[in-house]
């Protein structure tokens, strides 16, 4: 029983390991490391956990996992699911880090473009008219030129959206496969 007790002690150092170093790569992404811990916590587990047994694992307040939740369900990194005979929420980790990465990269390129072409909506009618009736040359080169790079980044935000749109149908894997060839999948 003792070396049953060491391996249990051995494995749960791991995993703490593991939660600790995911939630530090999630910072990468902008995610705070307390909201990587509650990742991590529910990605090492085999069955759903209630906000407060997650509570107890992460040590942290009830209001702090509720918005860490809140954050992952928002990016679909966890899933809230219904336990037969139980009231409370439980939640569970979608455990693809590949899909993971593919939904939070898809909603930031949509949302930069989102906020870019707003702007522009808005900036380019000023720009134009400043071009139209300035006599002012020196004012009117510098609305050219801001018209000019507005125009350039459209050809970005084609690419990029043209990016997203083949991770989210997965037409990008004909490309670059998901595992290296011979490897399965």
């Amino acid at each position: 029983m003792i070396l049953l007790s060491k391996d249990m002690e051995a494995i749960e150092q791991s995993r703490d390991m593991m939660i600790s170093a995911i939630a530090q790569s999630m910072v990468i992404y902008g995610v705070t490391p307390s909201v990587g811990r509650i990742y991590g916590v529910l990605y090492f587990s085999t069955e759903p956990l209630t906000l407060d047994e997650i509570k107890d694992q992460v040590a942290m307040s009830k209001a702090s996992v509720s918005n860490g939740l809140r954050e992952l369900l928002e990016t679909e990194m966890v899933t809230k699911v219904w336990k037969k005979g139980d009231r409370k929420d439980h939640y569970i980790a979608e455990k693809d880090f590949l899909r993971n990465f593919i939904t939070f990269f898809i909603k930031n390129i949509r949302q930069e473009r989102n906020l870019i072409m707003k702007a522009t909506e808005q900036v380019e009618p000023t720009l134009e008219g400043i071009v139209s009736n300035t006599t002012d040359q020196h004012v009117k080169e510098k609305a050219n030129n801001d018209l000019a790079l507005i125009q350039d980044s459209y050809n970005y935000f084609d690419w990029t959206m043209r990016l997203a749109n083949a991770m989210e149908s997965g037409d990008i894997f004909e490309y670059l496969p998901k595992t290296p060839e011979g490897k399965g999948e």
